[in-house]
C-alpha cells in the first residue's frame, strides 16, 4: 500500500487518509475519491491530499476485518458488518464469553496492523452485546499479512470466540438445619439463591430442608432426583471445611463422587462441586446468602452454560479471583446499577414520512401507486422492516386511513400529524416525539423513494458510531448526498424544533464534523418520484 501526500490531479480512486474540505463539504478519512470530488478540491484550490493507494496483493481494511471476523466467530456469534476497517462481534443470546486467550495473543502477535479485542473469558454477556471487536489499522493488510493472522486463528482447535447460552435447569436446593437454625436463615439462603437462579433464567423446581447429618441430606438429595431435578445446590447449616465433613459424606452414601473441594476465589473459598452420573451437585459457601458476586456464582454460571467444570477448571479461576476487592454483584440483572449496564448494539428506530399531499401528482397521491405489486409507501417500510429497524413510526397526514389501509398487517406505529400541510419539519417533530425513551438513533425515510433496499440502512446503521465522531449518516452516490438519514438522538430535540418543509438538512451542514457518508452503488438514495413523468419513468424501468 502507498501512503502519502499526492498532487490532487492523481487522487482519484484514491483513499483519503486525513479529512479535507471543499465547497461546504468534508470529505473524511476513508472516503475514496470519485472525479467529482477531485474537481471540487481543485476549485477550492486544493493542491494536494493525503492518501493511501492499495496495491497489487492488498487487501481494503473492510474485507480483511470481515474475513478474521469470520475465522474467530464460533457459536452464539453474530457479525455486525465490516465498516472503517472494524468489523463487531455480538451476542445472539445470553452466555458466557468463551475465548482462547492464547490463541487470541498468537493472533494479535502476527503484525502490529491486526488487532482483536473481547470481554474477558467467562464474562456473562446480554443478547446483542458486543462481546469482540476486529480492527485493522492501516486501510489494507498485505494478502501474506493476512494469511498469516487467519493461520495463527487455527479454526481447526475450534472457535476463537464463542458464547455458551444459558440453557433452563430444573434445580433442586436442599437447606440443611442444626439445633437453634432459625427460619429467617433459611428464608434468606432461599431468596438469594432464587434471585440468582432466576438471573440465569433457571426455576427452583423443588427444595427440601433436613437434619445437618449424612443421611437426612442423602436422603434428600434423593427426593430431589426423583423430582427431575438435574442440578441439586446444598446449603449446609455449617460450612464445608473438609472433603469428610457432612455434606461431602451425604454426596457419597448418595451415590455420587465428590470432584472437587476448596477454590481460589474469596468470597467463595469453602466451596465443593460433586456429581452423582449427569447430575452437578454443589455444596455452597456461606457467602452464597449474599448477593455479592462469588466464587460459586462462576462455576453455577458454567454449569447452566451447559460447560463441564472440572477441578482442574476450579484451580485456575484465582486470577481475578480477589472478588471481596471488586464492586462487581452476582444478581446481574436485579442489582446493577444502570451505569453498569453491558454495551449493547444501539436501538436504532425508523420514521417513514407518509403525510405529504402529492401536490405535483394532481389527483393521484403517489405514496398509493403500485410498484412491483405493492403501494410505493410499502417499499419504504420494508426495507426498514429488513434492516432491522425497532420500532417503525409510519407519519400520516394526507389520506391519512388509505395509508394505513396500504401498510396492513406490517408492525409498525402509526402517527397522524394534523398539521402536515405545514411542512415536513411538522410531520418530522411528531415521528421524533413518538419514539421511544431508549431509542438511540432514528433514520428518516421518505415515503416515496422505492429504490432504497434494506442493504442501504443496514449499511448506514453499522456506520453509526457517536464515540468515533460518525452522528450524522447520509448515503452518497457520486458524490451527491440522499435519503435517507441517519440521526444520532444527541439531534432530536433539534429537529422537534424544526419548522416549515426544508427538513432537518441544515443541521447537516451545522454539524459537518459529525457526519460520515456511506457511498452507494446507484443513485437510489437520490431518486424520489412526485411527478407523473418520473413514475411513468420507474414504470418503464421496472418493466
Amino acid at each position: 500500500m502507498k501512503f502519502g501526500a499526492v498532487p490532487i490531479d492523481e487522487t482519484e480512486g484514491a483513499i483519503v487518509a486525513h479529512a479535507v474540505g471543499a465547497k461546504g463539504r468534508v470529505l473524511k478519512k476513508g472516503h475514496v475519491l470519485t472525479a467529482v470530488d477531485v474537481a471540487e478540491l481543485k476549485a477550492a484550490g486544493i493542491e494536494t491530499v493525503v492518501v493511501a493507494r492499495l496495491e497489487g496483493d492488498d487487501v481494503g481494511e473492510d474485507a480483511a476485518a470481515l474475513a478474521i471476523a469470520r475465522a474467530i466467530a464460533g457459536p452464539g456469534i453474530e457479525l455486525g458488518r465490516a465498516f472503517t476497517g472494524r468489523c463487531n462481534l455480538f451476542t445472539g443470546a445470553r452466555g458466557l464469553v468463551r475465548v482462547g486467550p492464547e490463541r487470541l495473543d498468537r493472533l494479535n502477535l502476527v503484525d502490529e496492523a491486526v488487532t482483536v479485542a473481547t470481554l474477558a473469558p467467562y464474562a456473562v454477556a446480554e443478547p446483542g452485546q458486543m462481546v469482540a471487536t476486529v480492527k485493522i489499522i492501516p486501510f489494507a493488510l498485505p494478502r501474506a499479512t493476512l494469511d498469516r493472522a487467519l493461520a495463527a486463528v487455527d479454526s481447526a482447535a475450534g472457535p476463537l470466540v464463542a458464547v455458551a447460552s444459558f440453557a433452563p435447569r430444573a434445580v433442586g436446593l436442599v437447606l440443611t438445619r442444626l439445633p437453634g437454625t432459625k427460619a429467617k436463615v433459611l428464608d434468606g439462603t432461599r431468596a438469594a439463591v432464587q434471585a440468582r437462579l432466576d438471573g440465569l433464567g433457571c426455576r427452583l423446581a423443588a427444595e427440601r430442608s433436613c437434619d445437618h447429618a449424612p443421611p437426612a441430606i442423602a436422603e434428600a438429595f434423593a427426593a430431589l432426583e426423583a423430582a427431575g431435578c438435574d442440578l441439586i445446590l446444598a446449603y449446609g447449616a455449617a460450612a464445608i471445611t473438609d472433603r469428610r465433613d457432612v455434606i461431602p459424606a451425604a454426596v457419597e452414601a448418595f451415590g455420587g463422587i465428590i470432584v472437587h473441594m476448596g477454590m481460589p476465589v474469596d468470597p467463595g473459598n469453602l466451596l465443593l462441586l460433586a456429581r452423582r452420573g449427569a447430575v452437578p451437585i454443589l455444596g455452597l459457601p456461606g457467602c452464597a446468602r449474599s448477593p455479592k458476586l462469588n466464587g460459586f456464582d462462576w462455576v453455577l454460571q458454567r454449569i447452566v452454560a451447559g460447560l463441564e467444570v472440572t477441578g482442574a477448571d476450579i484451580m485456575r479461576m484465582g486470577a481475578g479471583g480477589l472478588l471481596m476487592e471488586t464492586a462487581q454483584r452476582g444478581l446481574a440483572r436485579a442489582a446493577t446499577s444502570p451505569a453498569a449496564a453491558p454495551a449493547s448494539r444501539p436501538r436504532v428506530a425508523a420514521i417513514v414520512l407518509a403525510a405529504g399531499q402529492s401536490r405535483r401528482m394532481g389527483p393521484v397521491n403517489k405514496l398509493l401507486v403500485d410498484v412491483d405489486g405493492k403501494p410505493m409507501v410499502a417499499h419504504a417500510v420494508d426495507a426498514a422492516l429488513r434492516a432491522g429497524a425497532d420500532p417503525i413510526v409510519v407519519v400520516t397526514g394526507h389520506q391519512d386511513q388509505t395509508v394505513r389501509q396500504a401498510l396492513g398487517g406490517r408492525a409498525v406505529i402509526f402517527v397522524h400529524n394534523p398539521d402536515h400541510a405545514q411542512g415536513l419539519a411538522t410531520s418530522l417533530a411528531r415521528g421524533i416525539a413518538a419514539l421511544p425513551d431508549d431509542t438511540a438513533a432514528a433514520i428518516v425515510c421518505l415515503g416515496d423513494m422505492p429504490l432504497v433496499t434494506h442493504d442501504i440502512i443496514e449499511k448506514m446503521i453499522f456506520a453509526l458510531n457517536p464515540i468515533e465522531g460518525r452522528s450524522i449518516v447520509v448515503p452518497v452516490y457520486q458524490g451527491k448526498r440522499g435519503n435517507p438519514v441517519l440521526w444520532d438522538r444527541q439531534f432530536f430535540d433539534a429537529m422537534r424544533g424544526l419548522a416549515g418543509d426544508v427538513g432537518a438538512r441544515h443541521l447537516i451542514g451545522k454539524h459537518e464534523d459529525k457526519v460520515v457518508e456511506v457511498a452507494c452503488g446507484d443513485d437510489a438514495v437520490l431518486t424520489d418520484f412526485d411527478t407523473p413523468d418520473a413514475l411513468a419513468r420507474l414504470g418503464r424501468a421496472a418493466s
